[in-house]
């Protein structure tokens, strides 16, 4: 890939700030998704009790960039997973890779009830990884904490339009590090409800995206 095509497909992938009662988030595609360092590909799904919102998109609806809005409202463009339901994702041609800090980011649709940091929405979900689709490595999830300790479904998604690059601190998310679990590369990210609430059709997790900051074409 030349450096004007990287610099531009930087610039699309960018968060910015919320933006009160803005409309949905653009990401000016064009750009085709193999070349994005988010998911590719859902390796499998397996919905748990309550599941269905989403599903007449999917699987795009999870592949991609998210559409967040920032801590005032969450995002519909979400796939529930139901009850205690999971979903593998693969991101070829790309590799996570172990750099400094978090690796990737897992992204859902929490949101702050009354603007207020200390009272979030959320539905949370435990993380696993696995370098070859035979061998799992899970995040010890930590729910009981506030913030929650490597949980995904916590953080607010930010909007992806300006020009700053993909960080935890600008983009939301929830981030996980390879070096926490002693691996040096990932091909494939698992993530699992653990929320238990919610009715159908959305009940449980509600992915958006995941978003790789470290990896190797």
């Amino acid at each position: 890939m030349d450096q004007a095509r990287a610099a531009l497909i930087l610039g699309l992938l960018a968060c910015g700030e919320p933006l009160e009662d803005a409309g949905p988030p653009v990401v000016d595609a064009g750009i085709p998704l193999a070349e994005l360092p988010f998911a590719t590909e859902v390796v499998d799904f397996s919905p748990g009790p309550g599941a269905g919102f989403g599903q007449v998109d999917y699987p795009e609806i999870v592949l991609g960039p998210p559409k967040g809005y920032g801590p005032q409202r969450g995002s519909t463009d979400v796939l529930s997973l139901g009850h205690g339901g999971s979903i593998t994702l693969g991101f070829a041609p790309r590799v996570i890779i172990d750099g400094a800090g978090e690796d990737f980011l897992v992204f859902e649709n929490p949101f702050w009830v009354g603007a207020s940091s200390d009272n979030a929405f959320s539905e949370l979900g435990s993380v696993e990884v696995s370098p070859d689709g035979d061998n799992w490595y899970q995040f010890e999830c930590n729910s009981q904490q506030i913030p929650p300790d490597q949980c995904a479904g916590y953080t607010p998604t930010e909007r992806f339009d300006s020009v700053q690059p993909l960080t935890p601190t600008r983009c939301g998310g929830d981030g996980f590090d390879l070096a926490t679990l002693g691996l040096t590369e990932a091909r494939f990210v698992r993530i699992t409800d653990l929320s238990h609430s919610g009715g159908a059709p959305s009940a449980g997790f509600d992915l958006d995206a995941v978003g790789l900051i470290h990896y190797r074409e």
